[in-house]
């Protein structure tokens, strides 16, 4: 990992922020991070740290106060930004092919060679079947995957994008993630996203980089910044165990439950019980087993003086909290 043939972006003592009415106002001071070839490292912190501005920094849109941004070989970078588009009418089609204009001599004419890596960058991100559609026809999914298209096509070993899943549905965060790691693992791409999706981020990223209330950024693989309390210190969570990835809920019933089964049955039959206020205990006399019968989940609940068996986890809950309502033991 800390081979430098690998590395493809450094910063030295780099001082990160803005400048107003001649005055210098530093967002992040001091950092020595790096980026290597082939990861996918997610940007991390609060609303307002300065996530865009670091981007913005990193890829020469904004001028850094101080240190150094060095790429390997003076390698060329893309970037996705959350700027509104004004030419919606163009086609998908259109819009990628810009990524090729930074390529082109002065008749602004598109080789052989351009054609084909625009073709490329609209299979890498799926979007064959929508490149005539003009923008203003597109979800905000389909819209933020013809962007990443565009900034493929400009055929960079690194890659930056701000936000973008922002605003979208499960389906598509999820999508843009997995192809985003995909290209990391098949082009070799150098890949930095700022996001708040911490779910997404933890199951993606090669590396978190966590922007810490003193102006500092901490780097590390997900699975460390979640053991050693990284992550709860700069969220400072608020009823979320990130340990388990789940709210932590009170027990309000005082009703014990012995819990018995495995598999995903089991799991979400403990996160039922444990959201409608039960708690699970295996020293408890009442006993719930999680079961299969002809390969779908059966619940039987056992009490001091009968077994009932349920079919759906609905009326499971419901007869236990007929139970608890009737003061049952």
């Amino acid at each position: 990992m800390s081979d430098l043939k690998n590395i493809a972006l450094l910063t030295k003592d780099l001082v990160v922020g803005y400048t107003k009415e001649k005055k210098s106002h530093a967002l992040f001071d001091s950092l020595n991070l790096s980026l290597r070839a082939g990861e996918l490292v997610c940007f991390m912190g609060s609303n307002g740290v300065g996530k865009t501005t670091l981007i913005r920094t990193l890829t020469g849109l904004q001028k850094p106060l101080g240190g150094k941004i060095e790429t390997i070989n003076n390698q060329a970078v893309a970037v996705v930004l959350t700027d509104r588009i004004n030419s919606a009418v163009m086609t998908v089609y259109d819009l990628v092919t810009y990524g090729r204009y930074p390529y082109l001599n002065w008749n602004v004419s598109l080789s052989d060679r351009d054609y084909e890596i625009v073709e490329q960058a609209i299979k890498q991100v799926h979007l064959e079947s929508i490149v005539d559609k003009k923008l203003f026809e597109l979800s905000d999914g389909q819209l933020q995957m013809a962007m990443i298209a565009k900034a493929l096509a400009q055929d960079t070993p690194i890659l930056f994008l701000d936000e973008p899943t922002a605003h979208l549905d499960l389906n598509n965060r999820v999508e843009i993630m997995n192809i985003l790691r995909s290209l990391c693992r098949t082009a070799n791409k150098t890949i930095l996203v700022a996001t708040h999706e911490l779910d997404l981020a933890l199951q993606t990223a090669d590396r978190i980089w966590l922007a810490t209330s003193d102006r500092k950024i901490i780097s590390g693989i997900p699975e460390d910044l979640v053991l050693d309390g990284t992550f709860d210190a700069v969220f400072q969570f608020k009823g979320f165990d990130l340990k388990t990835g789940k709210i932590s809920h009170e027990a309000s019933r005082n009703v014990s439950i012995s819990l018995s089964g495995s598999g995903h049955p089991f799991l979400w039959t403990k996160n039922a019980l444990e959201r409608c206020g039960y708690f699970i205990s295996s020293t408890a006399e009442l006993k719930l087993e999680v079961a299969e019968e002809e390969a779908k989940p059966v619940w039987l609940l056992t009490s001091k003086t009968e077994m009932t068996k349920f079919y759906a986890l609905e009326k499971l809950l419901n007869a236990l909290i007929s139970r608890d309502t009737k003061g049952e033991d």
